[in-house]
């Protein structure tokens, strides 16, 4: 199984980034965890859907692929990051997008009103979030990069729990389409 996994911090040292990279090195050899680029994503303009875009189509060629998306994003302003919403914004119109699982991490439990927006943006994408698999972890200013997660049992232990139930769940999915 292939899960793609995007962090809307574009920040060197970034908890979400690091809880992806964390994330990645826990996955069972089942599951492989690609951790997408959104950070060369020209501003979105209607205008330039047509035009080709290469880092635009590697990305819609990565989800594509993905049985799954996981999505890791700060709070700004009690909103979406910016680089995030203009990755949705890119991807909204795609073929790529609708009923996609979604996995949710949010790495600030404080950050409550843009896990709220995004949850309100990926439904409306028809994006299929997978509340069993949401996993909060309380990283704000302790420091932790990726090897300190990997180090704490108990995050190991919240990231595991929310990517074995999303695993569970993708699987559900594909077999209710396989009989429908």
């Amino acid at each position: 199984m292939k899960l793609l996994a995007l962090s809307g911090s574009l920040r060197k040292v970034s908890y979400n980034t690091a809880a992806l990279e964390a994330l990645s090195a826990l996955a069972p050899d089942d599951i492989e965890v690609v951790i997408g680029d959104i950070s060369q994503l020209p501003l979105f303009n209607p205008d330039l859907e047509e035009a080709p875009i290469a880092v635009l189509e590697s990305l819609k060629s990565a989800l594509a692929e993905a049985s799954g998306l996981i999505i890791a994003s700060p709070e700004y302003a009690h909103g979406i990051s910016g680089p995030m919403k203009n990755a949705l914004d890119w991807l909204v119109s795609g073929e790529e997008f609708p009923y996609k699982p979604i996995m949710l991490i949010n790495t600030s439990p404080r950050a409550s009103h843009a896990q709220e927006a995004l949850k309100e943006v990926l439904t409306t994408m028809s994006g299929i979030l997978v509340d069993s698999a949401y996993v909060s972890l309380p990283l704000l200013s302790s420091g932790l990069d990726r090897d300190g997660i990997l180090a704490d049992t108990a995050l190991c232990k919240s990231l595991t729990t929310g990517l074995d139930n999303f695993r569970n769940e993708i699987e559900v999915l594909s077999r209710n389409v396989l009989t429908d």
